[in-house]
């Protein structure tokens, strides 16, 4: 089914080159291509800590395994993407059945498609400011280059730390590194910052479905004119009420364990990139050490955010469909639709949720707990230098 208007273009794009989108021609090829790229980078990057523990500071241990740790935390996400693509695929087919309906009324048209146009200016948001951090990145890195003196002693400094098994203090062989690891941060750095929206993005769809469900309930039982409403009306909320509960349940199901590596990790990386900007404070290269990892600090508290405002907002929206329905003028039809619409309040008191490797719940006490335990774990690193 057609999905155009339900997805952004961008992303979809990003899904296609990422072997995530259904049905992408040679999605098996790219699939075994991002695998051996980030395998190989992963490697040299472990490497890279492994052979110079003993012989760099400590504080750029922390750093570089940070660095690392994003991109494991990335290869665990399109894993679980492409382990996933049967649950994506009826996400994707629910999403449009729902757009094919939404054009009855005007306010179901309107309110889905508000979400979706808030969806793809966060896609478009998400894009500059990954693609903007990259970008100031990397040129730092490169002017710092071209100013250190140690690169006339044979060493150079790459975009990202690497230890490769071969010389590339050549220029011609410097200037390809450099230029393969642009491209490749540059597409994984969307690819980490797009795979978050999509949760946003099905979350703002859930949330225009629950506002057309509670215009129906108020529109069914009016609070002006007292007339019964038709039991084939009342059985088509019922079926909106499911069918929400089931596209929940799918995207609970494709981002738990997502969530799960995220909450463990998110922590960690959290922590040293704080305890790299605290320990560059007072030594000769602080201002440049602080600008480099100030925007990656914020790029992973803004993740770590974002699920748990997702998990927040998805249970306060569906709360708000026993609200609704407790508002209206249900108690004044006939006793079977009061049973009725009393089993869609009892219902609704369960919460939408999307919960941490269906553990515990993604809420913003989670993200708070998240800030206290890196900051926990940030004082126990200075202690211990």
């Amino acid at each position: 089914m057609k999905v155009e208007k339900a997805v952004s273009r961008t992303l979809e794009i990003y899904l296609r080159i990422f072997g995530i989108w259904p049905n992408t021609s040679g999605i098996l090829l790219l699939r075994v291509f991002w695998t051996v790229m980030i395998a190989f980078e992963q490697i040299f990057q472990y490497r890279y800590i492994v052979m110079r523990y003993h012989s760099i500071d400590f504080s750029k241990v922390i750093d570089v395994l940070s660095a690392a740790m994003t991109y494991t935390i990335f290869s665990f996400k399109l894993v679980i993407f492409w382990y996933k693509q049967r649950t994506l695929s009826r996400i994707l087919t629910m999403m449009a059945i729902d757009w094919e309906k939404c054009t009855r009324t005007k306010f179901s048209m309107f309110a889905t498609t508000c979400n979706a146009k808030l969806s793809q200016r966060l896609v478009n948001m998400t894009v500059i400011i990954y693609s903007g951090t990259v970008i100031f990145y990397s040129i730092g890195v490169i002017f710092q280059q071209t100013n250190n003196d140690s690169a006339t002693n044979g060493t150079k400094q790459f975009i990202l730390d690497m230890d490769l098994p071969f010389d590339a203090n050549q220029r011609f062989i410097y200037e390809s590194v450099i230029v393969v690891q642009f491209i490749h941060l540059l597409l994984c750095a969307d690819g980490m910052g797009l795979l978050n929206i999509v949760l946003i993005n099905l979350v703002l769809h859930i949330s225009g479905q629950i506002d057309i469900l509670r215009n129906s309930l108020m529109e069914v039982f009016p609070k002006k004119k007292k007339r019964s409403p038709s039991r084939f009306t009342i059985k088509e909320i019922i079926k909106k009420h499911q069918e929400i509960i089931a596209f929940s349940e799918q995207v609970e199901d494709l981002y738990s364990y997502i969530a799960m590596v995220l909450f463990v990790t998110d922590t960690l990386i959290i922590c040293g990139l704080g305890f790299t900007i605290v320990a560059s404070i007072g030594e000769p290269n602080a201002s440049k050490n602080i600008i480099r990892n100030i925007m990656f600090y914020f790029v992973m508290n803004m993740e770590a955010f974002i699920y748990c405002f997702a998990g927040e907002y998805l249970s306060v929206k569906s709360k708000s469909i026993g609200d609704a329905a407790y508002d209206s003028l249900w108690y004044e039809s006939d006793c079977k639709d009061n049973q009725i619409v009393l089993l869609l309040i009892m219902r609704s008191q369960n919460q939408l949720v999307i919960t941490i490797g269906k553990v515990m719940n993604l809420s913003l006490e989670r993200f708070s707990s998240i800030v206290k335990a890196s900051a926990s774990y940030l004082s126990v690193l200075l202690a211990m230098t």
